[in-house]
Order: structure tokens, then C-alpha cells, then sequence
């Protein structure tokens, strides 16, 4: 059984411009012990189908479609039911760890106050899971450091804390929303290692959303591009990393800098993604696709269809295992 499954989850946002579509009828699931990995430019549509997955998108949202979060209708229980079921079940780190700590509690009381709320611990035992769990992150000193402040502590030790914070319940879902992006190159490679280590020894699914492939290729069992609001090709992470089917796959892993590659110019994607308000009938790449299927591409929505195993890619010509297309 998965831990987080969606079908069909369409998100539509009201604004003073229209409606904006901003995720599209995707299907995407994790199970225990694995590591999903959502990835696209900025504004595809990959936190917020997650944020819509768990009940949190804004007020204005519209969000249709099946989520079912350990085998339970999620979208069905009331808001007070979610609430509970994602503060036991689901952890979250978010990008900046200043945003999810508050500066006036210290650490070891915000890592505390979910054992507390959800786990029924008195504030004594809450306190002493606080600093096993700052510990299992690897804060050093955790014993003297759980009465520090959130900005007596670098950004990676913050990170770490709001880590700590995710795992306190001890959850079966951890969702990690580009949690490296603020931070150092060596702070990003402890904070993958040390999510790595922790979803090993607990057995938590992981859904990963960022836009580093280079993050994703170490980390996830299973990938899911995202354009406009669409996934337009998922599969194992070693299948789509080796024989892309999709030309944004292709021109996503082009734009990686590759170490020792000298001082050429990095390969960028020309253009932008569309408008959420304006998304075209067809594929929404095609505007800025090197390959430019002929009009059936401009006009027809493709479909996501399989090419290998458990790889699908949104396309009408979908390539071969060896790499050949029409």
C-alpha cells in the first residue's frame, strides 16, 4: 500500500485575472522506505500539488481528485481530521528554516510542542524526546543546546532542527520541499546524507520537490518531471536519467554543469514556461521544444504513455528503449 497516493489531483486558483491552473490531473504515489522526486523549473505545478495532496493549499484553491494518505480518503475527512492525521503522519521541511521556526521559542520547545499536541507526552517527556531527536539530526551539544534560540544557530544547524521538528512524531511521510536550496554547497550534501540516513534507519517515504537534478539522481528511488502543471515523464530514477523520453527531461539534464567541463556557457532552455491563466490546448512545451512535433503537438493534448516498465512519458512519439524515436 502507499503511503501518499493522488489520482487525478487537479488545483485551480482564483484570481483577479481568472482562473489560474496550476496543476493539471497529475497521478503520483510513494511507498514505505522510498523517495519520490518532483522536479521541474519554478511554477510547475510541484509544491503545490503537494501542498494540495495534504490539505494546505491557499483558501482560493479549487482541488479536485483522489488523495488517499495511508489507504484513508484524505479529501474526504473534515479539516480538523486532516489536521491531526497530517501533524501524526506527515513531516514537512521547507526551503527557509527561518520561515518554519519561530524566534522567540527556543528550539528545544518547538521541537517538543508536537510530541506534546500529538503524541499525548507530558512537557518533561516531550522535552527529553526533543533532545534525542536534535541529537539523531546531529546537533552537537544537544543537552545544552535545546534552550537555544533559532538564531543562535547557522543555517544548516536551523535546518537540521526543523528536521528534527519533521521526525518528531516519528511520521510515515516526509515531505522536503527544496530544503537545501538556501544553503552552502557542503551544508546541502550533509543535509541529503543525513535525510538519507534517517529515512533508512525509520522507514519513512520521502517526496523530494526540487528543481537540482544533481540532488535527485543520489537520493530517489522514482522521478516525476513536472511543465505546466502536468507530469510529462515518471519513472524510475535510473531509467529517466539514462534514456529520457521527453525533450524537457532531455534539455533539464543538458542544463546541469557538469564538474571539469571548462568555461563554456551552461545550456539553457530558451523562452519561459506559460501562463497558469493561458495554457495552451496542446503541449505547453511546444512553444519552446528543440524537437517541434508537427501540429498535432501545437493542437492535442499527448498522453502519458509507457515506453519502458514502469517509465511514461507525455508525448505521441514515444522514444525507444535505445534512444530512437519516430
Amino acid at each position: 500500500m502507499s503511503v501518499l497516493a493522488v489520482s487525478g489531483l487537479t488545483v485551480t486558483i482564483g484570481t483577479r485575472r481568472g482562473p489560474a491552473r496550476a496543476v493539471a490531473g497529475v497521478d503520483w504515489s510513494v511507498e514505505a522506505g522510498q523517495t519520490l522526486a518532483l522536479v521541474g523549473e519554478s511554477g510547475s505545478g510541484k509544491s503545490m500539488s503537494v501542498l494540495a495532496a495534504t490539505g494546505l493549499a491557499p483558501r482560493a484553491a479549487r482541488v479536485s481528485g483522489s488523495v488517499r494518505l495511508l489507504g484513508e480518503d484524505f479529501t474526504a475527512l473534515p479539516a480538523d481530521r486532516q489536521r491531526r492525521m497530517r501533524g501524526r503522519h506527515v513531516g514537512f521541511v521547507f526551503q527557509d528554516p527561518m520561515t518554519s521556526l519561530n524566534p522567540v521559542l527556543t528550539v528545544g520547545r518547538q521541537v517538543a510542542e508536537a510530541g506534546e499536541e500529538h503524541l499525548g507526552l507530558t512537557r518533561r517527556a516531550a522535552r527529553t524526546r526533543a533532545i534525542e531527536l536534535l541529537d539523531l539530526v546531529g546537533i552537537p551539544s544537544a543537552a545544552q543546546r535545546v534552550d537555544a534560540y533559532p538564531h543562535q544557530f547557522s543555517g544548516g544547524m536551523r535546518q537540521r532542527v526543523v528536521i528534527a521538528m519533521a521526525l518528531a512524531c516519528e511520521p510515515d511521510l516526509l515531505i522536503a520541499d527544496e530544503p537545501t536550496t538556501a544553503l552552502d554547497v557542503t551544508t546541502q550534501a550533509q543535509i541529503v546524507e543525513l535525510v538519507a540516513d534517517l529515512q533508512q534507519r525509520l522507514g519513512t517515504a520521502v517526496v523530494w520537490i526540487t528543481h537540482d537534478l544533481g540532488v535527485v539522481a543520489g537520493i530517489a528511488d522514482t522521478v516525476a518531471v513536472m511543465y505546466a502543471g502536468r507530469i510529462v515523464e515518471q519513472g524510475p530514477v535510473e531509467a529517466v536519467f539514462d534514456r529520457p523520453g521527453h525533450p524537457y527531461t532531455s534539455a533539464l539534464l543538458a542544463a546541469r554543469p557538469e564538474p571539469g567541463a571548462g568555461g563554456g556557457d551552461l545550456v539553457t532552455i530558451a523562452g519561459a514556461p506559460p501562463s497558469p491563466h493561458e495554457l495552451p490546448a496542446g503541449c505547453a512545451f511546444w512553444p519552446r521544444c528543440p524537437v517541434r512535433g508537427d501540429a498535432r503537438c501545437e493542437h492535442e493534448l499527448p498522453p502519458l504513455v509507457p515506453v519502458a516498465g514502469a517509465h511514461h512519458v507525455r508525448t505521441f512519439y514515444p522514444q525507444q528503449p535505445d534512444g530512437e524515436g519516430r
